[in-house]
């Protein structure tokens, strides 16, 4: 249930943030290419919209980090394996799970550099450029995106571990469509 739950806030927090960025950029690319035009210009030049593009910086930011453990969990992460696939089965398990305990072992290293200088921040007065956000809250992504990305290794590790495989993503799989076995080497869409 609580992984559930996680899952589902994790992609939900992921689509919110670039669905929302890309929206701010439209609108403020619209209204800088609008202002130009006289008769927009009375309306659309007292709406201050400099701080757009910060903000959308901060939020493809906070969209990386998290997006990041959405691939760790979903195994979209790139991933050169061409020599570990070569290996005998018992090799190939050891190095795997080696390559995942250490991805965790960073990203928790990384989790508690951000987290101790996230919370020295706390206790300044930095404010962010155009918005004058505390500086704090957007740093805050590190640890939480690290810490996530480091559970969602563990999480592959032990699956892996358990005899459940890695994650594998299908390249070629759109929700929303099937496609029936190929036949005389050519897919049917249905």
């Amino acid at each position: 249930m609580f992984l559930r739950i996680l899952d589902r806030l994790e992609e939900t927090l992921i689509t919110f943030l670039i669905g929302a960025a890309t929206f701010i950029i439209f609108i403020a690319v619209l209204h800088r290419y609008l202002v130009g035009i006289p008769f927009f210009y009375p309306f659309l030049f007292p709406i201050n919209l400099s701080w757009a593009q910060e903000l959308c910086i901060y939020m493809f930011v906070w969209m990386a980090k998290f997006g990041a453990a959405y691939g760790v969990r979903t195994g979209i992460h790139v991933g050169v394996d061409v020599v570990v696939n070569q290996l005998n089965p018992r090799w190939r398990k050891g190095t795997v799970l080696f390559g995942l305990l250490c991805g965790a072992f960073f990203t928790a290293v990384i989790g508690t550099m951000g987290a101790k200088f996230v919370f020295g921040l706390m206790h300044t007065d930095q404010v962010t450029p155009d918005m004058e956000l505390p500086s704090w809250l957007v740093y805050l992504c590190i640890p939480l995106g690290s810490y996530l990305m480091c559970f969602r290794f563990l999480q592959v590790a032990w699956n892996f571990w358990a005899g459940n495989g890695l994650p594998h993503h299908d390249h070629a799989y759109v929700e929303g469509i099937e496609v029936d076995p190929p036949a005389n080497g050519a897919g049917a869409v249905r």
